[in-house]
């Protein structure tokens, strides 16, 4: 063990060794008509894409229902971060995340690249994006995902000024930080792109749906030991219309069957990961 192991940090509260925290991206219904991501040859710009339509749709119909029912069975919050267009679109949907005691978290209000957008721009965006989160939930949001986790420079102080408490576009850790945002604590609850259906399955493809449980699998063990001596979170992301298919659900619930069978390992949603980042001894400081 390093000095730096040895010296460690402050493990985490209540005798848990390792925090899961699992995202379930709500999106479908404002995604854009063309370089969407659907698994499709490109078609001209003046061309619906009907097809690519119903490819989201399915996140809504099957997908996120599939996996609300995976969540409750193995007694899992997660966190959801809504694109205020797809809530507009769904809001009945947006709804039962919540009653069922997920967190909804923005996501931006469109799909139109947050770094391409002014100051006023962001700020409407995701004023837009609280707004409709509330409407269709009763909850206010306090964590945000950007598009892609490309911000600007004006993003955190925005997000701040909004009332947000955390943001997840960051990749370079796997524990929680905080940063100074106009000389105050703003929690950074880290993402990933490993543990992530979309980077990892892509547009149907290529990785397996039991290759990625492996995955899951391996780096799990790997956190669980490393968290014997310093704070560790793994962290997982599943989307709408990716994670929800009925191999990638049953790889999902087999990993979340095994890490229940070990001893201190609680699932989190982020808002709960992000209050302790911002009130646990230890946590790391990030300069952006």
């Amino acid at each position: 063990m390093s000095s730096s192991h040895a010296s460690g940090r402050s493990l985490w509260p209540d005798n848990i060794r390792l925090v899961i925290s699992v995202s379930m991206q709500f999106e479908a219904g404002a995604q854009s008509e063309h370089n969407n991501g659907a698994p499709f040859p490109p078609l001209v710009e003046n061309v619906p894409d009907l097809p690519a339509r119903t490819w989201f749709d399915y996140g809504i119909r099957e997908g996120i229902p599939r996996m609300l029912d995976l969540w409750e069975k193995h007694s899992v919050q997660v966190t959801s971060h809504m694109t205020g267009q797809a809530v507009e679109r769904n809001p009945a949907l947006a709804r039962e995340i919540v009653a069922r005691g997920h967190e909804a978290a923005a996501h931006g209000q469109t799909w139109t690249p947050h770094w391409r957008l002014s100051e006023a721009e962001e700020r409407a965006s995701y004023a837009a994006n609280i707004n409709a989160i509330e409407r269709a939930t009763g909850t206010r949001p306090v964590g945000f995902n950007a598009f892609w986790l490309r911000g600007t420079p004006n993003t955190l102080s925005v997000l701040q000024s909004l009332g947000f408490t955390y943001h997840i576009d960051d990749l370079s850790s796997d524990e929680p930080m905080t940063t100074q945002v106009n000389g105050k604590p703003f929690a950074i609850v880290p993402y990933t792109l490993r543990n992530n259906d979309i980077a990892r399955y892509g547009a149907e493809g290529p990785l397996t749906a039991s290759a990625f449980g492996q995955e899951l699998k391996d780096e799990f063990d790997q956190l669980y030991e490393e968290a014997a001596y310093r704070r560790r979170m793994m962290s997982i992301s599943t989307h709408d219309r990716i994670g929800g298919t009925p191999a990638r659900v049953k790889v999902t619930g087999d990993f979340l069957r095994y890490a229940r069978q070990h001893p201190g390992v609680a699932f989190m949603r982020k808002d709960q990961i992000a209050r302790l980042a911002l009130s646990l001894p230890n946590v790391p400081i990030k300069e952006y």
